[in-house]
């Protein structure tokens, strides 16, 4: 596949524009131009890259990338190692942060919703209306609820909150959206779940009764990568693989 062909479906199905976001969304090191294996993988470490570039790939798919806002804009210590990685094996890197966390169908929390099995309601909240809400069909216990988190993602979440407490509405957002919380809380959700946790998080649960879960910023955002790798398998015969760099934040 053409690397100008890709980036151009890869703009228009996550809807680049929509986006006011602290990085580039997009192609972010430009590579060689057929592209015919795509990696993918939450953040592009030099610990990534060398995977990918290991097996072959052509181009690499991340929801972290490069270029951040407020970062030093020089190409010096880590961040010229990983670019040196890239242009050295004329290696493509695509990344999308917000676009790839908002989409509907292959989104970070579109993705880890479906793996859970809640069916989304039409409301959101939080910025940009990224967080997400469902309404259980039944309520569960708050000890059920995180067997299932646990089950799903591989990892045991912080926890707070009573586990015999009955949850209804669950919210959702992944990632480092722990400032979500009192969004969460006045759209009326029994639970929050997301990936980190800041020190303020714990009053605010004890304070509403509101429970919340970290379960942790990579492992939370695992899934829309892996959506999106599969998808242009699909649509275009491209050989993807997901490599996954063991991160416990």
């Amino acid at each position: 596949m053409d690397r100008i062909e890709l980036e151009l479906y890869l703009n228009n199905l996550l809807q680049t524009a929509r986006f006011k976001d602290y990085c580039p969304n997009g192609l972010q090191v430009e590579g060689r131009r057929r592209v015919k294996k795509i990696a993918t993988g939450v953040t592009a470490s030099a610990a990534f890259l060398e995977a990918a570039i290991e097996w072959g790939a052509d181009a690499v798919f991340v929801h972290h990338g490069y270029f951040w806002r407020n970062e030093a804009p020089q190409i010096t210590g880590r961040k010229h190692g990983r670019i040196k990685l890239l242009i050295q094996n004329d290696l493509n890197l695509f990344a999308y942060h917000l676009p790839l966390d908002d989409h509907p169908d292959f989104g970070n929390n579109a993705q880890l919703g479906a793996k859970m099995g809640w069916i989304p309601d039409e409301a959101r909240f939080g910025d940009s209306n990224l967080g997400w809400l469902s309404t259980l069909p039944t309520p569960v216990t708050l000890a059920h609820f995180t067997a299932q988190v646990e089950q799903t993602l591989g990892r045991t979440p912080l926890v707070l909150g009573d586990p015999d407490r009955e949850l209804r509405r669950v919210a959702w957002c992944t990632g480092a959206a722990q400032s979500y919380f009192d969004a969460a809380i006045e759209a009326g959700a029994d639970v929050f779940l997301t990936g980190e946790i800041s020190e303020s998080t714990t009053h605010a649960a004890a304070e509403s009764g509101v429970a919340f879960l970290a379960a942790g910023h990579h492992a939370t955002e695992r899934f829309g990568v892996q959506a999106i790798g599969a998808h242009l398998s699909e649509t275009f015969d491209l050989e993807h693989l997901f490599i996954d760099i063991h991160n416990p934040v």
